[in-house]
């Protein structure tokens, strides 16, 4: 990409910083053309701060949010350190209606009809040793504090892998490992819920159900009827466009689905199919792609030749610091937590925006 038009998505971050459209909602108009939405941005920390409650705050998984700022320790950031927010997502394949979960990058979309809009959170998927099905289901009931009857196979897993006798009824309430709402998926046993372990969130916690932020799934809950469709799939490579650059986001491969088949050949496969299938003609630097898989560090990135890495991108991203007061103990079980308090309101006060031009031959 040329020099002149990194400066204007440069800008735009700039903009960003000084909250003029930013967005701390998890839902994003669709795109008329491509298929990206969100902006990547960054905040400093206060001493206090930890990544896990910056990244719920803004509705990232764990996963996301330390993948992306590597060196950075989860719960001791330090004063003043930098965190970039990856808060911009290459959409999963069309079609793009109800509810898409892509299991590697532990988000979960979902397509109202006929509003053009599109809602995006972090969930927790299962753990190793288990797996779920790719398939499309429906969502066929749902309920409000629900209680938990007890599989057979994972009361089973408990004792043998915890030595644990668990009990086989968990009556409805905050202790319930299945929060307070739960939908029901078609597949035996699979439902979409929130968790009285919601810092889970964005890790491999579950025994096959998808674990939501109890607020995310309060805003999702009543937005969904029964009978809306489910697809389940395996995108470790989400290719896109946006604004005429192909972009490249990688996540974690779960293995439980492609053991002994070579991720970066797969990564190429896909750009190839997507360029072919959107008739796009771009250079693409195979380095940069080789770079971003093994890294998978969950941020949608530019991947034509002569377009910014990664550290330039992040090193120039304007921040402003993270306002808000931690979560806090009263947050850590199923049920809503109360809006976050500004900790140090003068803070949006003193906002640190640089722009800096990448070095258009930094690759």
């Amino acid at each position: 990409m040329k020099q002149k038009q990194w400066g204007i998505w440069l800008l735009t971050a700039a903009l960003s910083a000084l909250g003029v459209g930013v967005a701390q909602a998890s839902v994003f108009a669709l795109p008329e053309h491509g298929n990206v939405v969100g902006t990547l941005h960054a905040v400093t920390t206060h001493r206090d701060d930890t990544l896990l409650d910056i990244g719920r705050f803004y509705d990232l998984g764990y996963n996301q949010v330390t993948k992306a700022n590597p060196g950075v320790n989860p719960w001791l950031p330090g004063q003043a350190s930098k965190v970039v927010i990856p808060a911009q997502y290459i959409l999963p394949p069309k079609p793009w209606t109800g509810i898409v979960v892509d299991i590697p990058a532990r988000r979960i979309y979902f397509f109202p009809n006929n509003d053009h809009v599109v809602y995006t959170y972090p969930v927790g998927v299962f753990l190793p040793g288990w797996k779920e099905n790719l398939t499309t289901t429906q969502i066929i009931a749902k309920f409000k504090m629900p209680a938990w009857n007890v599989p057979k196979n994972i009361h089973s897993w408990f004792k043998t892998k915890f030595h644990m006798d668990i009990p086989w009824y968990w009556p409805p309430g905050p202790e319930n490992p299945m929060g307070e709402l739960a939908m029901e998926t078609g597949l035996s046993g699979i439902f979409i819920h929130g968790t009285y372990h919601p810092w889970g969130v964005g890790m491999r916690a579950s025994q096959g159900c998808f674990q939501m932020f109890p607020e995310n799934v309060a805003q999702l809950f009543p937005m969904v009827p029964v009978g809306t469709p489910v697809r389940i799939i395996d995108m470790p490579n989400l290719v896109g466009v946006h604004d005429g650059e192909v972009y490249l986001q990688s996540y974690k491969p779960m293995h439980a689905y492609h053991k002994g088949v070579p991720e970066l050949q797969r990564a190429v496969m896909r750009i190839k199919d997507f360029m072919a299938e959107n008739h796009i003609q771009e250079a693409i630097d195979w380095s940069k792609v080789r770079r971003i898989v093994g890294e998978h560090n969950t941020v949608a990135l530019p991947i034509g030749v002569n377009s910014p890495s990664y550290q330039t991108l992040a090193a120039a991203l304007p921040a402003r610091p993270y306002a808000y007061a931690p979560y806090g103990p009263s947050a850590n079980g199923a049920a809503v937590p109360a809006p976050l308090q500004l900790a140090k309101p003068s803070d949006r006060e003193h906002l640190h925006v640089q722009v800096s031009l990448p070095d258009s031959k930094d690759q």
